[in-house]
């Protein structure tokens, strides 16, 4: 049986979740959402996703530390990670670790043709 590839959307403002998660499900993956970097965190250690929306301002362990982190671990170097911020000074500072940096607000259409590119089957 096919498993589809799992994105995993770390974001706290839930409209903004919602278009991620409605655009990628459309372009063939299956989602996770989570508002909060401390289970964000936790999550990543349990799976392996093929993709991650990552906001830099979250509740509990931020954006910019997760990303480390994600760039440190052996599981996940080679998961792309789109950074997902209105924060275009961070995320500047950020750009030579994410994938792709996507500066808010970011419009449905955008994300589906992005997480097209990025399907793995």
């Amino acid at each position: 049986m096919y498993k589809k590839p799992l994105a995993l959307i770390i974001e706290d403002h839930e409209d903004q979740s919602l278009v991620f998660t409605t655009a990628l499900e459309q372009a063939g993956y299956e989602t996770e959402a989570i508002m909060d970097g401390n289970v964000a965190q936790k999550r990543l250690d349990e799976i392996e996703p093929s993709m991650i929306i990552l906001d830099l301002h979250i509740p509990g362990v931020n954006g910019k530390t997760l990303l480390s982190q994600i760039r440190h671990d052996e599981r996940l170097l080679d998961v792309p990670v789109i950074l997902a911020t209105a924060d275009a000074w961070q995320a500047e500072a950020l750009r030579s670790q994410a994938t792709l940096v996507l500066l808010k607000p970011i419009s449905f259409s955008q994300l589906s043709t992005l997480a097209s590119r990025f399907n793995l089957y």
